[in-house]
């Protein structure tokens, strides 16, 4: 038990550290609609999307093979570390070298036919740096979490938020109004400083990634020079098929905004991205404790495979998450008449247009429940080395996003995005249970979840539709529920407190 509570306020101060991550990356969205036109933001918009896609691809599934190997060899954790680390650092510097040769083909292609801008060139060449020094960040944070430095991880992180939103209200607010007052420091400004130039948001995520990597010296210099090639081949073997399910799970987060640009008539495709987009902004919020939780899980999972308790310490952590996620689900769908002031607009017309899609957020929300409780159960494969099931999971899941979305899409709009995304969040988590009990069988309380999973079902169901999101209704239901589990994990919540 005291190993569950040293995973949960590890958790812990991984959610804090990555709401407040979150809420000041939300605080810039406003702040870059209001300065770009549409065209601009979308530039913007692409960049880090390609970006997101490229994250993937260049850490090549390492983390998880760092959190793996370091439990399969924990004599050798050293070699361990410095395997994985110049792996990913060679194949992020194979990508610097052949990237940088073909900048302005990539940038050509990029603006389809349109004349071309040279600028798109430098905006390429600073997400290149952006993206080396993030994977080169990637095995140092992994590092970091495995030694269960959560604090010090956190910390890290949060400074390189602070960094980028900093240097971004200096290039966006500070600098032009230096220029206008006439300040010190304006004629040299006036030089050089482009107002409104998206560029300087790239320069300042640039800064802040290669601050990180100076944050983490600590742990590079850990690092030795030493190479073990058949070690490094038996990680290949493990890692391919983590690096295709994340690409594979790119593709169920991102397809479906793609195909409702593509399949809808022109004359509404991008309202409809626009307000699927935006209310998929309230689904977020669960993802939070999702991402929270990975973070916390991962390297604990690993840590703890050689117990032999493991798999009950495992079911019992699944028994906390579903009854999280349960209550997280419910509240948030009780107060979405609160929330969806997010997405707020002074235009009335247009405000009616975000919140007509206000009824696919429940549907959203229970996908991220399926997803949580996937990323939860998907540790079976990763321990028993067993990493092509996740290959074929998250593919699966990808094939039935891209061809639902094809048939669907064009008749039900971003209704059908939302159904299929649960769908196949859903079947990814039933597949990882299934083959999981056959292969590494962990004795999960299957239905005392379901219970709870079906009771948040219906809780919302009441709230949403037949009370038609009334506030007061949902938050009472929202409390008799809590209270209803409080009383019936009460020897649970004692056992966790050490006060039985």
């Amino acid at each position: 038990m005291s190993a569950i509570k040293k995973f949960a306020g590890q958790t812990a101060i991984y959610g804090i550290s990555t709401v407040i991550a979150r809420f000041l990356n939300f605080f810039l969205t406003p702040v870059y609609v209001g300065l770009y036109s549409p065209k601009v933001y979308g530039i913007f918009s692409l960049m880090y999307s390609w970006a997101s896609m490229f994250n993937a691809l260049l850490a090549f599934g390492m983390e998880t093979t760092y959190f793996r190997y370091l439990n399969k060899y924990e004599n050798d954790k050293q070699k361990v570390y410095n395997n994985t680390f110049f792996t990913v650092s060679l194949i992020a510097f194979t990508f610097l070298l052949f990237s940088f040769l073909f900048v302005g083909d990539i940038a050509a292609w990029m603006q389809r036919g349109t004349v071309y801008d040279p600028d798109y060139a430098r905006y390429i060449k600073y997400f290149i740096y952006i993206l080396v020094a993030d994977v080169l960040a990637v095995i140092p944070f992994a590092k970091l979490r495995a030694d269960g430095r959560s604090i010090r991880y956190s910390i890290i992180k949060f400074t390189n938020i602070v960094t980028f939103i900093g240097l971004n209200l200096l290039f966006i607010f500070v600098f032009p109004m230096i220029i206008k007052e006439g300040w010190f420091g304006a004629e040299y400004l006036t030089d050089w400083y482009r107002e409104g130039w998206v560029g300087y948001v790239f320069i300042s995520n640039l800064i802040a990634s290669l601050i990180t990597l100076l944050l983490l010296m600590p742990e590079l210099l850990k690092l030795t020079f030493s190479y073990d090639i058949s070690l490094l081949k038996e990680m290949l073997v493990y890692s391919l098929p983590v690096l295709i399910a994340n690409i594979s799970f790119i593709i169920n987060e991102n397809i479906d905004k793609v195909f409702l640009g593509q399949l809808l008539p022109a004359e509404i495709a991008e309202q409809e991205v626009g307000i699927y987009a935006a209310c998929y902004k309230i689904a977020v919020f669960l993802s939070i404790f999702i991402n929270a939780f990975r973070l916390g899980a991962e390297p604990f999972f690993f840590s703890q495979a050689k117990n032999k308790n493991a798999t009950e310490t495992y079911a019992r952590i699944m028994d906390y998450f579903v009854i999280a996620v349960s209550l997280i689900f419910v509240f948030l769908v009780a107060n979405i008449e609160l929330l969806k002031y997010f997405i707020y607009k002074k235009d009335a017309s247009e405000q009616a247009l975000y919140w007509s899609g206000l009824k696919i957020v429940p549907i959203l929300l229970f996908g991220y429940v399926s997803l949580g409780i996937y990323i939860n159960l998907s540790i079976w494969y990763k321990l028993s080395d067993q990493t092509r099931y996740g290959l074929y999971i998250s593919g699966i899941g990808a094939i039935l996003t891209i061809i639902l979305n094809i048939i669907f899409i064009p008749k039900f709009s971003y209704m059908a995005s939302a159904w299929i995304s649960l769908t196949a969040y859903t079947v990814m988590m039933i597949l990882s249970y299934l083959w999981g009990q056959r292969n590494y069988p962990i004795p999960y309380k299957l239905k005392k979840n379901i219970i709870y999973l079906l009771a948040s079902i219906c809780i919302v169901f009441v709230a949403f539709v037949v009370f038609d999101r009334n506030l007061i209704v949902g938050n009472a239901l929202f409390l008799i529920f809590t209270v209803t589990i409080l009383f019936t994990e009460r020897k649970e919540i004692k056992l966790i407190l050490g006060t039985k």
